[in-house]
Parts: structure tokens; C-alpha cells; sequence
């Protein structure tokens, strides 16, 4: 589905791509299964102007956004981040059609297997 989540239509769960880890029902958002890191706007984008003699430093205010870091929680892979107002619930950006899916996958065949794209290999930095 992405580079980090894919679907097994079998369980009906998201799961990382990384470490096999499920996530979440496949019939929800997968953002409920992650880790969120609610970042600071600052600490991304930090003032290009001195905030003590300018109000506005071209930097985002923190009472109006907020950027959200979505993290697989067995390896810690960021699977996803947005922008969001403050307080606001996890945007749900993708909704599967399992049922069609499972049909488009039934109709091909047992001999066709799912292409799920190149590996993903996780460095820790030790070659691991």
C-alpha cells in the first residue's frame, strides 16, 4: 500500500513492512496502531526571523499546527507524518476496499503471487 504498510487480506490487518509487525484492522486507519510523536512546528521549521523583535518569523505557530509523526511501535520506522490542527484526530488518508481487493486477488489465480515491490531492510547502524 506504501513503502512502509502493506495488508495481508487473510487477517485483514495493516502491517509493517519492515518488521512484520501488525498494526491495525485493515477496515480502520492504521495511524491507531503507531506511535505518534506530536512534533513542535518549531523544531522543524525554526524561526528565519529573530522571534523576540518580529510577531510573525515565518516559523509555524504551535497554537494553529502541530506536526505529527506516525512510528511503527516494534521497529520505530516513520510510516507516515502530517500536519494537523491541534487536538484534531489522525487524518484517516487511505480506505481499502478489502472485499474488492480480496476479489481482484481470487481472480487472478492461486499461481499469482502478490508483487509486494522491493525489500525493505532496516539499518540500525550495525549492519542489522
Amino acid at each position: 500500500m506504501t513503502e512502509y504498510l502493506r495488508i495481508d487480506l487473510k487477517s485483514e490487518r495493516w502491517e509493517c513492512r519492515v518488521c512484520d509487525h501488525e498494526i491495525a484492522p485493515a477496515r480502520g486507519n492504521y495511524k491507531e496502531g503507531l506511535l505518534v510523536y506530536d512534533r513542535d512546528p518549531r523544531e522543524i521549521h525554526p524561526p528565519i526571523l529573530d522571534p523576540d523583535k518580529y510577531r510573525f518569523t515565518f516559523s509555524p505557530d504551535p497554537d494553529w499546527v502541530r506536526i505529527l509523526e506516525y512510528c511503527c511501535p516494534s521497529c520505530g520506522t516513520q510510516v507516515e507524518t502530517e500536519y494537523a490542527v491541534p487536538g484534531h484526530p489522525p487524518l484517516h488518508d487511505m480506505e481499502v476496499d478489502l472485499d474488492a481487493l480480496k476479489a481482484q486477488w481470487t481472480a487472478r489465480g492461486e499461481a499469482a503471487a502478490p508483487y509486494a515491490g522491493p525489500a525493505v531492510v532496516r539499518d540500525d547502524g550495525h549492519g542489522h
